[in-house]
């Protein structure tokens, strides 16, 4: 029985804040990383790879997914997981935030931060002397768009030459998906309503690199040709004063049957959840046999076991 195990060699601190920070073949260190956990898990072989490890989980948001695959996670690698939920810490009220990454340095291995401004994610790994992973910011989300590129992978064989398409919000995980374009060999393109693109400075940043990314108010030609067809929520947790706006926005950019039949005959349907069907997606798609959200869920997992592994190693 084989077991993957992390890179070898001396190197400095490594965190995941954003897919822009690593490079092509980390990515993909990554993804075969999580099919080899992901494997051996479903054959029922042990991996303790983090053994007498403990990862500090800082939530701001609350969460299904996030908490649950990363405190199964670690637990499955043979460490440990600490939940700290917002009235623990008081970030940047009860304390600072570097007060906060240097206190847990001294404590445990790894941190993993569900927050709502980027800026703390960015406070705690560079003050922080072990890795910090971004579990979610209001401007990235990455291990869900790692997760969903792993999905890919395995339904397609492959990334390069793909076409994703969004319908929907420019939001943090259409920013982390802008991001990936630029690392890997596939296009991105959103539908949105004007004035709900994603942030300027990732799409240029994203294009400067070379991304073939497409930003444009007609659904019909984000998802023409698209293999995957991926929406999220109209209104993210701390935008709920502007739901009503929203959903006036939005009320024309539903994933539904019909936008489905404008791509490719099997197009995947992705979704990073929660959903809320009857608005952005319908249920007919969303539970429907070219939906992959369930596996997209389930990979948050993998993916998630190969970062804490790949950092601490």
């Amino acid at each position: 029985m084989t077991h993957p195990a992390p890179p070898s060699g001396a190197r400095s601190k490594r965190d995941l804040v954003s897919i822009a920070d690593l490079t092509r073949d980390q990515l993909e260190e990554l993804f075969t990383l999580a099919l080899r956990l992901k494997t051996d898990r479903r054959k029922g072989w042990p991996h303790p790879l983090l053994a007498g490890k403990t990862l500090a989980m800082i939530f701001e948001k609350p969460s299904l997914r996030t908490r649950v695959t990363f405190e199964a996670g670690m637990y499955q690698l043979g460490g440990h997981a600490i939940y700290l939920a917002p009235p623990d810490i008081g970030l940047g009220t009860r304390e600072t935030v570097p007060d906060v990454a240097q206190n847990l340095s001294r404590w445990v291995d790894l941190i993993m931060a569900r927050t709502f401004a980027h800026s703390t994610v960015v406070d705690l790994a560079k003050h922080a002397t072990v890795p910090v992973i971004n579990g979610l910011s209001e401007l990235l989300h990455p291990c869900q768009i790692l997760a969903d590129c792993l999905t890919l992978i395995e339904r397609r064989g492959r990334l390069d030459g793909l076409k994703v398409a969004f319908i929907g919000d420019g939001n943090n995980v259409v920013n982390s998906w802008v991001n990936a374009a630029a690392k890997l060999s596939f296009s991105f393109a959103l539908a949105c309503p004007s004035g709900y693109e994603p942030d300027a400075g990732v799409l240029a940043a994203a294009r400067q690199a070379g991304a073939q990314v497409a930003i444009t108010t007609s659904i019909a030609e984000a998802v023409r040709d698209a293999d995957a067809v991926y929406t999220d929520v109209w209104t993210s947790m701390g935008q709920e004063k502007e739901s009503a706006m929203r959903r006036e926005a939005f009320r024309d950019y539903q994933l539904n049957a019909g936008v489905m039949a404008l791509a490719k005959p099997d197009a995947l349907v992705m979704h990073c959840l929660p959903a809320h069907r009857g608005e952005e997606i319908s249920a007919e798609v969303l539970d429907g046999p070219q939906s992959v959200v369930l596996d997209q869920a389930e990979n948050r997992l993998h993916i998630q076991k190969a970062i804490m592994v790949w950092l601490v190693g």
